[in-house]
């Protein structure tokens, strides 16, 4: 059973799809020039899709289809070219066209979570007896659509991170739809 109706993701993989570089079906570069095919790029964006909803890690998801290398591996080259961000701005821009978004509420709020695995952002948590932890800080709109977000390392405090997070609107609107250009003006 699909994660999202298909009458959604159709539309969503077609505006995404025109987006990614076009790719060879076999590697050009080996040296008998065939290799395993390469998992399309439809499988891995159903995969990243079921993944939003369930919450599950990308080992759980992964089956004969596609591994969890491969998915992490593709979200990580969308992330570097800047798809991922261009796919929010249609998702945002299409929600807002069918549903509508509730601007004129704005709500920030910021959490503390562990990160064992440390990163850029991760710092001393104060509530962890000083294990790696992120701060979290983080818009939506009035029906909890999220909007942004900013990470920080958990000892830093909520309040200089507001400006960033709301600043995150202004970036989201940026040659956006209309209604996510007037709210940028708003602050």
């Amino acid at each position: 059973m699909p994660a999202l109706p298909s009458w959604l993701t159709e539309p969503l993989w077609d505006q995404f799809a025109v987006l990614l570089p076009q790719r060879p079906e076999f590697h050009p570069d080996h040296p008998l020039g065939c290799h395993r095919r390469r998992i399309s790029d439809r499988v891995i964006f159903d995969k990243l899709l079921q993944l939003l909803p369930f919450g599950c890690s990308y080992e759980a998801i992964a089956d004969t289809t596609c591994s969890a290398t491969t998915i992490r591996s593709r979200r990580d080259e969308w992330i570097r070219l800047g798809r991922f961000a261009r796919l929010k701005q249609i998702a945002l821009e299409s929600y807002d066209r069918i549903v509508g978004l509730a601007l004129d509420h704005i709500a920030a709020d910021g959490s503390i979570t562990k990160a064992p695995g440390g990163g850029e952002a991760a710092g001393r948590s104060p509530v962890d007896r000083g294990k790696q932890g992120l701060k979290r800080s983080g818009m939506t709109d009035g029906y909890g659509i999220p909007l942004g977000r900013v990470l920080a390392g958990a000892n830093r405090h909520d309040s200089p991170l507001l400006a960033p997070t709301l600043d995150r609107q202004s970036a989201l609107a940026r040659g956006a739809h209309p209604r996510l250009c007037r709210l940028r003006t708003s602050f």
